[in-house]
């Protein structure tokens, strides 16, 4: 628990809040038990709860663990009051420490960020949030260029692997974002009373910043669909190439297994006991097979 003052206004920033925090927000503030119970939950829709002295929101976040190497959903539970904001993210989340540990520094972002009421704070806080979503689509972006480039290389022994990586990222992201672009309304709406007149439309800039987020996605999916379908029919033309060649190795052979098997029955046949006999043979088969193969050239078998 970090707490920052200023102006009259608190910032109470708590990560990963355990029973001893819940039960102190219980203590120090009149929040309704049912917020104190989502906070206390580990998994929770995005939504708004308005109450005539705060706001209490849950929102959600990307959050790639790297030791999974996998997207996962960041909680941010939030409750803003007249003089007050209370942060509590489910697992630390780096531009909201970021910018708690800058304020704690910087005198004249402290005094500036927080002379505007709770409602611009919270503000400010969001949008760090959302900046750092663009280097995690970005990273998508560039995993996506690596794929188009392997594939169109054909190096793909593991490019399947890799596409389902991105797109289960991809997905992921989808996830997190599409349900909160409504609750980002309801926090435009309801986040007016702690706001200044002059103040609402740095609200509408994040429902913007989160329409450009679900953009990107939208382009990205299209992206990894077609990447998908290129590298399907990839397989299947090198497959048939191979298909192609093991087609024609058979029907070469399959001749020249007749004649090698019809002279070495146990009965008499030309030239048996000669040697000019097996180079006859032997002429022949190679005749055969290259004609045969001329003739495969020219229909464009080959």
């Amino acid at each position: 628990m970090a707490t920052i003052e200023e102006a009259g206004l608190r910032w109470v920033q708590i990560d990963s809040p355990g029973p001893a925090e819940v039960a102190w927000l219980d203590e120090a503030y009149p929040f309704h038990e049912l917020d104190l119970e989502d906070v206390r939950s580990r998994r929770q829709r995005p939504k708004v709860d308005d109450y005539p002295d705060y706001l209490f929101a849950v929102l959600h976040f990307p959050w790639y663990d790297k030791e999974t190497e996998r997207l996962y959903a960041a909680e941010l539970n939030a409750f803003v009051g007249r003089d007050y904001l209370i942060t509590l993210p489910n697992v630390p989340l780096k531009p909201l420490t970021a910018l708690f540990r800058r304020l704690e520094l910087s005198t004249e972002e402290r005094a500036e960020f927080f002379s505007k009421g709770s409602g611009y704070l919270f503000y400010e806080v969001l949008d760090a949030l959302y900046a750092y979503c663009f280097p995690i689509l970005d990273q998508i972006g560039r995993k996506l260029d690596d794929i188009e480039d392997a594939v169109f290389e054909e190096r793909n022994e593991d490019i399947v692997r890799r596409i389902s990586n991105v797109k289960q990222e991809i997905i992921s992201y989808r996830k997190i974002v599409k349900p909160q672009r409504p609750v980002l309304r309801l926090l435009e709406r309801d986040t007016e009373r702690f706001l200044a007149e002059d103040l609402e439309i740095y609200y509408d800039d994040l429902i913007d910043t989160s329409e450009r987020i679900w953009d990107v996605l939208d382009n990205y999916k299209e992206v990894i669909e077609a990447l998908e379908d290129t590298n399907e029919t990839a397989i299947a033309q090198r497959q048939q190439r191979v298909l192609r060649v093991l087609t024609v190795f058979s029907a070469t052979m399959l001749p020249l297994t007749l004649v090698t098997g019809l002279f070495g029955m146990n009965v008499e046949v030309p030239w048996e006991g000669e040697i000019r006999g097996f180079w006859i043979v032997l002429g022949g088969l190679i005749a055969g097979l290259a004609g045969m193969l001329t003739a495969f050239r020219f229909w464009r078998w080959l």
